[in-house]
């Protein structure tokens, strides 16, 4: 499994990975839907996808002396690998920015701010995702297109309903925005259950995706 998942990070990882991950300094751009960082991150994981359709990666895959059901949970653990990356990103920027700017331009007009529940919403994004594409995906891997547009019009409508929620809720609105230092128990309630919501969404399309792999004739 180790020498599949090396095989993955050297081979499978489009160059947007890296260059996506650098997207957490969004959090600097005031009146942003910063939900939508982690969209972007999501788009890394179709590139890698395509570019391993094209490159022939699982057919070669397949022919090395590894079981079937480890070709799909050794992309999809470099591919929560850096999720998990790009959430502590958006949480190191976020800690950044409330260290460094004022109230006034910390507190994000267009949705939530980038505090703990940014991360926590962002999770549950990220998780949500995993359940939709990568269970679609490894039903027919040289079929990318329809699981990621299907995915992708799940995230945004998610992402909408997070900015509804900022503008028509007081929880969303006052409790869980602004900085960690303000109701702090709260935001690390909604953290967890973002990485609790994450974690459980994740486990599940891991089983989904290695059964319908097992499924595929190649």
């Amino acid at each position: 499994m180790l020498n599949l998942i090396k095989k993955e990070m050297r081979l499978c990882l489009h160059p947007t990975v890296f260059i996506f991950l650098s997207f957490a300094v969004l959090v600097f751009v005031p009146s942003y839907p910063y939900e939508a960082i982690f969209f972007f991150s999501c788009l890394s994981v179709f590139f890698s996808c395509m570019m391993t359709r094209e490159n022939g990666d699982i057919p070669f895959t397949c022919t090395l002396p590894v079981k079937k059901e480890q070709i799909p949970l050794a992309k999809m653990l470099v591919v929560f690998g850096l999720q998990c990356i790009i959430m502590l990103l958006v949480g190191i920027m976020g800690a950044i920015k409330g260290a460094i700017f004022p109230i006034e331009q910390y507190f994000n007009y267009s949705g939530i701010s980038a505090n703990l529940v940014l991360i926590g919403n962002g999770a549950i994004l990220l998780g949500i995702f995993n359940l939709v594409f990568f269970p679609c995906y490894f039903k027919k891997p040289d079929k990318i297109g329809v699981p990621f547009i299907i995915s992708a019009i799940v995230i945004f409508l998610l992402i909408s309903i997070f900015i509804v929620l900022r503008w028509v809720t007081p929880l969303y609105s006052t409790t869980l925005n602004g900085l960690n230092s303000e109701n702090t128990g709260a935001k690390l309630v909604a953290l967890a259950i973002g990485i609790v919501i994450y974690a459980v969404l994740s486990v599940v399309s891991c089983k989904l995706s290695m059964r319908h792999f097992q499924k595929v004739d190649l």
